[in-house]
């Protein structure tokens, strides 16, 4: 059946979208109790627990190579939302989401094998260069770094999230790959935060950010998918970038100069085309190409991680 563009699902996207920006403004406001891998751990934590209660997956009948992609998956899983808040704390979020959107980009790309694809390279790149047009010594050049560290690591969940699942039915394996970040975050998220973990009401808002970053949206975006065709699905979640800017502007009052918000306009504009680009046929083709491989996300996330 061809799924349509329906009111409610569009609806749905743009609240999903909501509601993660606001649980990275949420982050950000705890960093300085918790700091950006105390943080890390609470996310993954409360999210792992959260998907293992509605998955409950089972831990029999899976090959070696299945547990091998479940923890592989776990590893990018930490790695890009450790980078991804490590860039928050240096990076306006705007900033942050658009450098990080680019992964999931050139991937999308890069799968779509033709040479017009590139075009929204050039693209991206001149928005990006537009981003540094205040000055690139008003972006932390750390801060830099761990974005685009997010935003590779983002290329990698794509692929890893693919193959998980492949081997696994439903939730399972994004739930017991939740598990095995969540593991792997403790003992960095327990230096960073020290005995801020002992707080209950730090603990809550924590959990806070787990469900408005990660299962909210999760469940919103499923919901859409089943009424939204998946190309106009990527469209919608290539807006990510602007949406974390006017987060980041009404709740944590980061400014952006003229050639920022040009930037960020050229990133979006660049992820749209990518998406059009991949879901047209090739000439002389029977068929459409295969679908974007990004920016959509495979899981939660939605131009922040959905994990």
């Amino acid at each position: 059946m061809t799924r349509t563009v329906a009111g409610p699902a569009v609806v749905f996207v743009l609240v999903g979208l909501a509601c993660q920006e606001v649980g990275a403004s949420l982050a950000v406001l705890l960093f300085p109790q918790v700091g950006p891998l105390g943080m890390v751990m609470l996310r993954l934590l409360f999210a792992a627990v959260v998907l293992l209660l509605i998955a409950r997956p089972s831990l029999r009948g899976h090959s070696r190579a299945a547990w091998g992609a479940v923890v592989r998956f776990g590893v990018v899983l930490a790695t890009m939302n450790g980078l991804f808040y490590l860039a928050l704390e240096r990076l306006p979020l705007g900033v942050t989401v658009t450098i990080e959107v680019l992964g999931p980009l050139v991937l999308s790309i890069v799968a779509a094998r033709r040479a017009s694809a590139w075009v929204w390279a050039v693209i991206a790149f001149a928005g990006v260069a537009a981003l540094g047009g205040g000055g690139w010594d008003r972006l932390d050049l750390l801060g830099v770094l761990f974005a685009l560290g997010a935003a590779a690591s983002w290329a990698f969940y794509i692929l890893a999230s693919a193959r998980v699942g492949r081997e696994f039915p439903r939730l399972d394996g994004l739930a017991l790959a939740m598990a095995v970040g969540a593991v792997l975050s403790l003992p960095f998220g327990i230096v960073d935060a020290g005995a801020a973990l002992l707080q209950p009401d730090l603990l809550a808002m924590g959990f806070a950010v787990a469900m408005l970053s990660s299962t909210i949206p999760y469940a919103l975006e499923l919901v859409a998918l089943r009424r939204l065709a998946a190309s106009v699905f990527a469209i919608m979640m290539s807006l990510g970038p602007a949406t974390a800017s006017i987060a980041g502007f009404l709740l944590l009052g980061q400014h952006l100069n003229v050639l920022e918000i040009a930037g960020i306009a050229l990133v979006i504009a660049a992820s749209m085309g990518a998406v059009i680009t991949g879901t047209r046929p090739r000439r002389g083709g029977s068929g459409p190409s295969p679908a974007p491989v990004g920016p959509v996300p495979v899981g939660p996330a939605p131009a922040e991680p959905l994990a």
